[in-house]
């Protein structure tokens, strides 16, 4: 285990202790990545991947190092100019070696014997040293400011109380941004997409942070709440509403079902919500991960109500007050006279999710400062001094669980009339996974955070679609998309690392006496479920 009170382990206790992790990788990762079988003409062959098994090995040794010298026997004593450079010349050495390591898959050496991997490594010096050398001198160079105890927490909480002018511009000029971003000079059909998708797991996020993030319930089936918000919608508008309503209505079909896909996600948030009244932290993550599957199950096993695997189509798009958006005589573009374009459905598209995440935030705020609100907080603070004090933690559970699952219901409808077909393959586990995921690093509790969490990670995984230049660095059979999951799996460990509250830590609180101060994330506690 990591020392961070007790005495410094010695050099050789580190190295002893990154070789054992490096050997249980290698053990570990030999079989499953080192060998595989193939087809070819002849029948089955066997593959050496010897190449990704020692990348495996060295970021573990070498990344294990750096926890061990930084992070978990990091010295209490002041930081001169001596240390400084130290920790440079390591990080230096550190990031030759793992730039090294790296070579067996950038150089194509990944279908070498064990022997020809090594020698091509040695010799093979790519660019990505320096990328890796830079990263690690910035840490080592910056790691000491972040607050280590709650004396400095409350330090970070007067100069956020500072900054804070500049936090609210930075809102702002988010804010004016995504109003004027389809006008904008550079936007095209592929921006407004990305757009769109990055708002829908905004919303989604926000949602889930009344859950996780206020009231500090753990919940890993969060997309159940998005599958059944998506599912109400597509089955009301394709076989409901055609047998109850007219055919006058039917334009305005998911301006009706939209909040009745709502209503429904949020009963089956108290749905779920009392079974997992008395659990508490791993419990209710496990009870919840298997709501999440039952709902999927469900979706994929009753083909007659819900089109088994192969889903729902012909779902309807939504209009504008009765008024479609096509080439139709009776379409918007005709009756205000201007020529039809198949962007504009993207813009309108890209409003309304705007306008339902603005809408979910600004709900979310007004309700952290009412008193449910407050008992969320105090919930997730401690249950045992909320009971002691009168709250009915009952009635603030079932709350928290119900408006988290109305606003994925919210969104789930968004996202069936935006794709026009659904399938229970769009609401597996990793969608609950990478919701979790913004809300965590974004911080939990915070409303900004997710917002930047989420720009910064499905904006993320599609820039990865568009690095082909680096194909001229490391040859055309290489295709960085496979690598994001790599990446983004070692950001977010080194977030946990180094910012365990989050991007941002900064609280604002509910209540407060005289005037608002910022608190520190490090002072909040984050919830036991």
């Amino acid at each position: 285990m990591a020392e961070t009170n007790g005495a410094r382990k010695s050099l050789g206790a580190i190295l002893v202790d990154c070789a054992i992790a490096a050997l249980i990788t290698f053990v570990i990762a030999a079989p499953i990545m080192g060998l595989r079988t193939v087809n070819s003409p002849g029948g089955m062959t066997l593959q050496q991947h010897w190449g990704k098994v020692l990348t495996a090995v060295a970021v573990v040794f070498f990344g294990r190092l750096v926890l061990q010298l930084f992070v978990w026997n990091r010295s209490a004593e002041s930081r001169g100019l001596g240390q400084l450079v130290l920790r440079l010349a390591v990080a230096a050495l550190i990031g030759f070696a793992v730039g090294t390591a790296v070579c067996f898959l950038t150089l194509g050496a990944d279908n070498m014997s064990l022997a020809a991997a090594m020698e091509n490594a040695l010799l093979a010096m790519p660019w990505n040293v320096a990328t890796l050398l830079f990263a690690l001198a910035v840490f080592s160079l910056s790691y000491g400011f972040f607050p280590r105890n709650a004396a400095a927490a409350r330090e970070g909480a007067d100069a956020a109380n500072m900054l804070e002018p500049l936090g609210d511009l930075f809102k702002l000029a988010l804010l004016v941004v995504a109003l004027a971003l389809p006008f904008l000079p550079w936007s095209d059909r592929y921006i407004l997409d990305l757009a769109i998708l990055i708002l829908t797991y905004i919303m989604l996020g926000w949602g889930l942070n009344v859950v996780v993030g206020l009231a500090g319930l753990l919940d890993l089936g969060y997309v159940a709440f998005y599958a059944v918000g998506a599912y109400s919608y597509a089955l009301l508008a394709t076989i409901y509403f055609p047998l109850w309503f007219p055919d006058w209505l039917m334009p305005y079909a998911f301006w009706i079902a939209l909040p009745l896909a709502g209503l429904l996600a949020a009963l089956w948030g108290i749905m779920l919500g009392f079974p997992v009244l008395r659990l508490r932290g791993d419990y209710l993550a496990i009870v919840t991960l298997a709501f999440g599957e039952i709902i999927r199950v469900v979706l994929t096993n009753w083909a007659d109500f819900t089109g088994g695997p192969n889903g729902i189509s012909g779902i309807p798009r939504p209009t504008f007050f009765g008024i479609p958006l096509d080439s139709s005589d009776e379409g918007l573009a005709a009756r205000i006279g201007i020529p039809f374009a198949s962007i504009q459905r993207i813009i309108f598209l890209y409003y309304i999710i705007l306008g339902l995440a603005l809408i979910t935030n600004m709900v979310t705020i007004r309700l952290r400062s009412l008193p449910i609100g407050r008992a969320w907080e105090a919930l997730r603070e401690d249950e045992i001094a909320c009971r002691s004090l009168g709250i009915n933690t009952t009635n603030t559970k079932l709350t928290a669980f119900a408006i988290g699952a109305m606003f994925g219901g919210f969104a789930g409808s968004f996202f069936a009339t935006r794709q026009g077909f659904i399938s229970p393959e769009s609401f597996v586990f990793m969608e609950s996974a990478l919701i979790l995921a913004i809300v965590v690093l974004g911080g939990l509790g915070s409303q900004i955070g997710v917002v930047i969490s989420a720009i910064v990670m499905i904006g993320g995984f599609e820039a990865f679609r568009n690095l082909d230049f680096l194909r001229a660095v490391f040859g055309n059979e290489f295709d960085p998309a496979q690598y994001r999951m790599i990446v983004f799996g070692l950001a977010m460990v080194s977030i946990m690392i180094w910012r365990p509250r989050g991007l941002v830590t900064r609280r604002e609180p509910s209540i407060y006496l005289k005037e608002r101060k910022a608190v520190s994330g490090e002072l909040v506690a984050e919830g036991r479920g």
